[in-house]
């Protein structure tokens, strides 16, 4: 009764509903038992143009009403609604998503995406999911808050659609209530990216149980500054260890530590992981921890590329790295080895191994001490690799002699980038 206030006259006793959600419910279901079906989605399309979104509940009850499942409780005591309402709304709502998702790239256009996928989720139709959303591949939200709710619409309209290969929902503040929503759509996905959002271990157990479906086509996966602990790492390593689909996987500026990094290596240790793409740069690991990532890379046969930047190796680390990629096996493309300390010391034992390495087109060194000292090592290293295509040296210590050396090779090796 406090959803009622009632008011006596003389004439009669009227009844109000002062709740607003009650009365954007009345003010949708009016559009079924009194509204001129040629008009609605006329007037459906000028509420749905304004900017502030005083209209977005209204417009959710009226997609949610079209809905069958929804309206036969409210048909026993109204009668039915007219099929024509219904048709229009459903088509409107089609238009509207078809529309938003051609304008999704701006922030308004995202969250102006979101709100109609509100109404394909109120509509409770996974044919008109799948129908309107057929045909696109990539939706992003990169940036927009998204809540718990968001992610559960987004879940439900994914749910249906095959297509879509790439969700970017980098930094949407998404936490792992929200990620438990879109859980059982994620690994229907090809790309996603979800850095950027405080999952904490927790939420990225939700993620290593989406990598163990059986029905899993995850490639590319970003878990960039998502808070994640060597604690947490146990169970994403183990999915890993499975996870045959998986080639890209991002999990730079999280605290694995020496610790987080052994369990990730013990993974790529196994068969079935076919990652040819790991981002562990800012992650914590030392010149301790870098034996273990040594081990599995001398047995490793699928890594193409691998970032270890903003490391603390120091000369010793590089070198236990360093001895695997002489491994006949290693097929390291790109290397990232920016700000991990190391110095002139270390250079004869990078180059030597490096060297080695016929595979590698893109070494990137900027950051480290390396002095004049290391330029003949470095020209060595330079022109021993005909497939080396770019090596970033800025940051380091040279003179401008040394810089000039460096940048002399660009004129004896066509397409070759000596960045200082």
């Amino acid at each position: 009764m406090e959803l009622l206030e009632r008011e006596d006259s003389a004439r009669s006793v009227v009844y109000t509903f002062p709740h607003l959600t009650i009365q954007e419910f009345v003010a949708a279901l009016a559009q079924f038992l009194t509204a001129d079906p040629r008009n609605i989605v006329k007037f459906l399309s000028e509420i749905h143009s304004t900017t502030d979104g005083r209209f977005e509940v209204f417009l959710r009850f009226v997609a949610g009403l079209s809905s069958p499942r929804s309206a036969w409780i409210l048909e026993e005591f109204l009668g039915p609604f007219p099929h024509e309402t219904i048709c229009r709304v459903i088509d409107w709502v089609k238009e509207e998503v078809k529309r938003q998702i051609r304008n999704a790239g701006s922030a308004f256009g995202k969250r102006s995406l979101l709100n109609t996928m509100h109404y394909l989720f109120e509509s409770q139709n996974p044919a008109l999911a799948k129908e309107t959303l057929g045909s696109v591949e990539t939706l992003s939200f990169n940036g927009l808050g998204l809540t718990p709710i968001d992610c559960a619409v987004l879940s439900h309209v994914i749910g249906p659609c095959d297509t879509i290969k790439y969700l970017d929902l980098w930094n949407c503040r998404i936490q792992c209530e929200g990620l438990q929503r879109l859980g059982p759509a994620l690994h229907k996905c090809q790309h996603l990216g979800l850095g950027f959002n405080d999952l904490g271990d927790s939420g990225v157990k939700l993620v290593s149980a989406a990598l163990r479906n059986p029905d899993c086509k995850i490639q590319r996966l970003w878990l960039d500054n998502v808070s994640l602990t060597d604690s947490g790492a146990k169970n994403l390593a183990s999915a890993l260890s499975t996870n045959p689909s998986l080639t890209e996987l991002n999990l730079n500026d999280n605290k694995l530590g020496d610790s987080g990094v052994k369990l990730v290596s013990a993974a790529l240790k196994n068969q079935d992981c076919k990652i040819q793409t790991l981002w562990l740069n800012r992650v914590g690991l030392t010149d301790s921890g870098a034996e273990d990532l040594a081990s599995a890379l001398s047995t490793n046969s699928s890594l193409t590329e691998l970032g270890l930047g903003g490391n603390s190796l120091g000369d010793s680390g590089v070198k236990k790295v360093s001895v695997a990629l002489r491994n006949p096996g290693c097929k390291i493309q790109t290397l990232g080895l920016y700000y991990v300390g190391l110095t002139d010391s270390g250079a004869e034992d990078l180059v030597s191994a490096l060297s080695a390495n016929p595979s590698l087109t893109e070494l990137e060194l900027r950051g480290n001490t390396f002095t004049d000292q290391s330029v003949p090592a470095l020209l060595r290293l330079i022109l021993t690799l005909p497939s080396l295509e770019r090596i970033g040296l800025e940051g380091n210590k040279f003179s401008p002699t040394g810089e000039k050396e460096l940048r002399s090779l660009q004129e004896t090796r066509p397409g070759l980038r000596v960045e200082l």
